[in-house]
């Protein structure tokens, strides 16, 4: 489905000014412009720029109320979980005490969506973590994108796990992924996975040992904690 210019102006305007409110640029509890304004100075239509903060206010970072006009809020009224929202703090400000967290929601659900694969993953999902995991094996030969190939390997393992909220989590994970990978990995001085741990993952899925999958997940997810640790 193409979208609209208008849909376009739409979303250029709500990822401007939610790249602004990251970056400070309206600081929070103060006012943006009017949407009279926010017309003039984007050069975009009063229907777009209602749209655009339709669609922030959604995300939890302006609230926009008759009399009070367009306010931001508190980072913690942010949804952290938006694929947008997270994009444009990842991309305007990572830090490590932000991948730290990150790392910690991962820790709390990624082992048990492996474990959970093990139990329910079909032929096909297997397929589909078997060929991600051929994506990595590339990527340390220099045939394919390290970082797509782990997205693809961790994302696969979400959907195998057959529960639907997890499933949900997967935009996320694949957003967050894309700048702590690249973000850990300039630290490192690496590129690339570790084929071999992504191996024994895959090989207790597919011999559908849910506490094994679990557990090597787990120690991987804590020894990349460990590490931002360090660096903090």
């Amino acid at each position: 489905m193409i979208s609209s210019p208008r849909q376009n102006l739409t979303h250029q305007l709500t990822h401007n000014l939610g790249i602004a409110i990251v970056k400070g640029v309206y600081p929070v509890g103060e006012g943006l412009p009017s949407e009279a304004d926010l017309c003039i100075e984007y050069d975009v239509s009063r229907s777009s720029t209602r749209e655009a903060v339709k669609m922030l206010s959604a995300k939890g970072l302006i609230s926009s109320r008759p009399k009070q006009g367009i306010r931001v809020l508190p980072e913690s009224n942010w949804n952290m979980f938006d694929a947008d929202v997270l994009k444009w703090i990842l991309s305007s400000k990572p830090s490590l005490s932000l991948l730290k967290e990150f790392t910690q929601v991962r820790i709390a659900f990624e082992p048990q969506a492996a474990a959970l694969a093990a139990l329910n993953a079909s032929d096909e999902q297997l397929v589909s973590i078997g060929k991600a995991l051929e994506r990595i094996v590339e990527a340390e030969q220099g045939l394919d994108d390290p970082l797509e190939a782990d997205i693809a390997f961790h994302t696969s393992i979400l959907i195998a796990s057959g529960n639907r909220f997890f499933v949900q989590l997967t935009e996320f994970i694949s957003t967050a992924l894309r700048v702590s990978i690249r973000y850990t990995n300039k630290i490192k001085s690496e590129a690339g996975a570790d084929a071999l741990k992504y191996t024994n993952i895959f090989n207790a899925i597919k011999m559908n040992n849910p506490e094994k999958a679990r557990m090597t997940v787990l120690i991987i997810l804590e020894k990349k904690l460990e590490f931002i640790d360090s660096k903090l």
